[in-house]
């Protein structure tokens, strides 16, 4: 009777350890989605990874010490993303989402520091958990629409007590590292910026006395490399037969148009009646990213059309650049 409580108490006494894994496996890509060159430029987009590559599982239930290391080293053959015309696309990788842990290529990152893995809770679950990986575009990058990519190598190396017995005594140690790639995509969308100031004729007590707009200007700031046309719609009240647009105040109307450069070549929306990039006055040619285009134009109220009643006469035309 006393042998047998004797084994029980030794029983409690064995050392019971926690096991935890990792390994490298297969990522998952990070994606950018479509962005706009403008805001590429302007603007740090952010997008991230829910599998960087590591993934582990365990039941350890201590925090990592200073022995415990879990290191990435990230290289590539491009120093960005890459477009279709050789334009760079520069981001930086971090640690969490936040810009506080930030990678450096070819240097290896230790996720083991800053709680890094403790906080995502990587070896205390029986259910294997990936380490995330957050991205963030560098502010400046003025470049062609496409796609844009890169594949990354990263190597995870780790050595971390795998094992812990009564007293906190690691019983093993898990010793590994492997090799994967995470490929990373962008696609740049054509955009512009444009400046299209009102035309204001001004006040005449009949239609001869207007003087006609002149030196006005239209400024485009399109995606590098772009080729578009810049059309001006009719308005909201232009005449049906002959398309003259119009102005109007109440019941009444006022014809006036818009021609290209100092000509008398109606600016309009629909085939020759637009204008291409590459017939701007400044810059002619494709869009240069941030360098404005910029495209003269004069306006005009006809003269042989009979004066209307005093008012204010307004229109509204639509500016749409396509390409």
């Amino acid at each position: 009777m006393n042998g047998a409580k004797w084994l029980a108490w030794l029983a409690l006494l064995l050392p019971s350890s926690a096991q935890a894994l990792c390994a490298a496996v297969g990522t998952t890509p990070v994606a950018f989605g479509s962005l706009s060159s403008i805001a590429v430029r302007t603007t740090s987009q952010s997008s991230s990874t829910v599998n960087g590559g590591l993934s582990c599982t365990g039941s350890l239930l201590s925090l990592l010490t200073t022995n415990d290391h879990f290191w990435a080293t990230v290289t590539s053959s491009q120093s960005g993303l890459v477009g279709p015309t050789g334009d760079v696309i520069g981001y930086t990788i971090y640690a969490n989402n936040s810009t506080s842990y930030p990678l450096t290529r070819g240097v290896a990152y230790d996720f083991a520091r800053n709680g890094i893995i403790d906080a995502l809770g990587l070896l205390n679950g029986t259910v294997p958990k990936t380490v995330p990986l957050y991205l963030g575009t560098t502010i400046g990058s003025n470049v062609a629409a496409g796609i844009y990519s890169e594949t990354l190598t990263i190597f995870w190396n780790w050595n971390y007590c795998s094992g812990i017995g009564v007293g906190s005594v690691c019983l093993g140690r898990d010793i590994n590292s492997g090799t994967i790639t995470l490929t990373v995509n962008l696609t740049v969308a054509n955009d512009c910026t444009i400046t299209a100031p009102n035309i204001a004729f001004g006040s005449a007590p009949v239609v001869s006395a207007f003087t006609p707009v002149t030196g006005q200007t239209i400024n485009l700031a399109c995606t590098k490399g772009s080729a578009y046309t810049v059309g001006l719609s009719d308005g909201q009240n232009a005449v049906a037969v002959g398309g003259r647009r119009r102005m109007v105040s109440g019941g009444n109307y006022l014809a006036y148009d818009i021609f290209k450069s100092a000509g008398t070549t109606r600016w309009g929306s629909v085939g020759s009646a637009r204008r291409a990039s590459t017939d701007a006055e400044v810059n002619p040619g494709n869009g240069l990213g941030t360098g404005s285009q910029i495209f003269n134009y004069n306006a005009r109220i006809y003269t042989d059309q009979t004066t209307p009643p005093a008012g204010t006469y307004l229109d509204s035309v639509v500016l749409d650049v396509g390409f």
